[in-house]
């Protein structure tokens, strides 16, 4: 996983910030081009940290997902680990409470009531 900083990461953060948008008004909101928003976004898809949303296929609505906001999470670590993408996938059940944050972010926080 080869992120853009800053712009990967304030796409992520604006994303996560107002909820699904369009290329032109991520562009607007981070200051970057709209064509370098375009070009971002298929790869950030790729990556699996946005989703691309209906109503139609050619729609360009895109929202967060669960990786995306535990990208975000983990955005400080991003030049100092050798793959990022491990990190966010599977983190450590070490790793204290970055650890809990990322499996918060990811929808898998694993606080549950005991059914005994």
């Amino acid at each position: 996983m080869k992120l853009r900083q800053p712009t990967d990461f304030l796409i992520l953060e604006e994303l996560e910030d107002k909820g699904r948008n369009v290329a032109t008004n991520l562009a607007t909101h981070t200051g970057k081009s709209r064509k370098n928003i375009n070009t971002r976004l298929p790869v950030l898809e790729d990556y699996g940290l946005v989703r691309k949303i209906g109503p139609a296929e050619r729609s360009g609505l895109y929202e967060i997902t669960s990786l995306g906001k535990a990208a975000l999470v983990y955005r400080d670590q991003y030049d100092e680990v050798d793959d990022f993408e491990a990190l966010i996938e599977g983190p450590s059940a070490t790793a204290g409470d970055e650890s809990a944050q990322a499996e918060f972010a990811r929808g898998e926080d694993e606080r549950r009531v005991d059914e005994n």
